[in-house]
């Protein structure tokens, strides 16, 4: 009678260890089979509190509402800015901590690009022209009119700029 209750452990086992999928393992190249991807949610950029002259901070609020499976976002946002022939990745933010956050469909969330406002041909300015925005795990991006001015950097073009983690909206 004790081979019974082994051999359903031995196929549970079985079961959960089939249902992990890869393990953890390579097979995915880094991408998250449930993270929101671009085409699958719809990406908005908000009213900027726009930075009016050279030194100044501005913010760029971005928002993201699935519209398709539900999905996950994770780590930060992948954001870009070109133009002039150059471009600039953003770090996260000093002090900012990824959440990870599952949409449903209809759910939202959104995250913030801020940066210094650079001097018009300054040395260290990204006359940036273009926003790209990727999101974490997947591998499309979108672009946006970058409306708010060049970007100053310190040590390169553009490196005073930062996104925030996402945060979810609402409910």
């Amino acid at each position: 009678m004790r081979a019974i209750p082994l051999t359903v452990t031995a196929l549970a086992a079985a079961l959960v260890l089939t249902a992990c999928g890869h393990g953890g393992g390579s097979g995915d190249k880094g991408k998250n089979s449930s993270a929101c991807e671009i085409g699958g949610v719809s990406v908005q950029i908000g009213s900027a509190s726009v930075a009016p002259a050279a030194g100044d901070t501005g913010e760029v609020p971005v928002s993201i509402t699935n519209q398709s499976a539900p999905c996950t976002l994770e780590h930060f946002p992948g954001v870009t800015l070109e133009g002039g022939g150059a471009s600039a990745s953003l770090s996260a933010q000093q002090g900012a901590k990824a959440q990870k956050l599952k949409l449903a469909k209809g759910d939202s969330a959104s995250f913030t690009i801020s940066y210094v406002r650079g001097a018009a041909g300054g040395r260290n300015s990204l006359a940036a022209k273009t926003v790209k925005i990727t999101l974490p795990g997947g591998s499309a991006d979108q672009s946006f009119p970058w409306k708010y001015g060049p970007v100053a950097g310190k040590t390169k073009a553009g490196d005073q700029a930062s996104v925030s983690a996402f945060q979810q909206v609402g409910d």
